[in-house]
């Protein structure tokens, strides 16, 4: 299987990599400074026959483009897109939201999955799969609080992106979902998390192989439950 991971010089992404070259898989990883991905470098000095790091700023339509043309070119073939790359500001306080700042992660967490999934949507194959990485602070339904606002607007924004793709590749039958990966501990998750990074991975990784495209559209936990929207 050839799979194209987002953001994946760290936390969840990276490990999505080692995961997916350990079963066999071949991998693109994009992020946004590959001279400065040290842990991407490794791996693919031992599995260069599996592994391309590529540059990808995911927030710039320009980068996005490029990226998509690069791929193109090299007549490359992808059976699955999983958008993970995401920022989570810290912080933030009502009555002092960064407008900067929610754009920004708007940008990011929304419309740089969406663009990016357009782009590259000649490149998937047929029956292919879409994933993209949200969050249960996305769901409208499960909110009690102000937490995170920029992030969970961003993520609820992109639940709507991936409602909005499965119904564009439907005919093609690539299924398209959201997932949360849960708490996990990461950079982004914090110390005090409840999941490593390598049991998320695993167990997200076994909810994707087995989803059809009579998923596509939902929105899930990473042990296949519905989530809210």
């Amino acid at each position: 299987m050839r799979v194209l991971v987002s953001g994946a010089n760290r936390g969840l992404g990276l490990e999505f990599v080692r995961q997916l070259l350990a079963r066999g898989d071949a991998v693109i990883a994009a992020c946004r400074d590959p001279a400065a991905a040290t842990a991407l470098a490794s791996l693919a000095a031992t599995r260069s026959d599996q592994l391309q790091v590529l540059a990808l700023d995911q927030a710039d339509a320009a980068s996005i483009a490029q990226f998509a043309r690069s791929l193109v070119q090299r007549g490359e073939r992808i059976d699955l897109l999983l958008n993970n790359a995401g920022m989570l500001p810290a912080g933030e306080r009502f009555g002092a939201i960064d407008p900067a700042v929610l754009a920004a992660t708007l940008a990011t967490n929304a419309s740089g999955p969406f663009l990016l999934t357009q782009a590259l949507a000649p490149l998937l194959a047929d029956g292919a799969k879409v994933v993209n990485l949200s969050s249960g602070l996305g769901s409208i339904a499960g909110v009690q609080d102000m937490r995170t606002p920029s992030y969970a607007i961003s993520k609820a924004a992109l639940n709507m992106a991936t409602r909005q793709l499965a119904a564009a590749l439907r005919e093609r039958g690539i299924c398209v979902v959201a997932v949360s990966p849960g708490w996990v501990r990461t950079a982004m998750g914090g110390a005090e998390a409840t999941l490593s990074a390598e049991q998320s991975v695993h167990d997200l990784l076994a909810l994707i192989d087995r989803l059809g495209v009579s998923d596509s559209g939902q929105f899930l936990t990473r042990l296949g439950e519905a989530i809210a929207w």
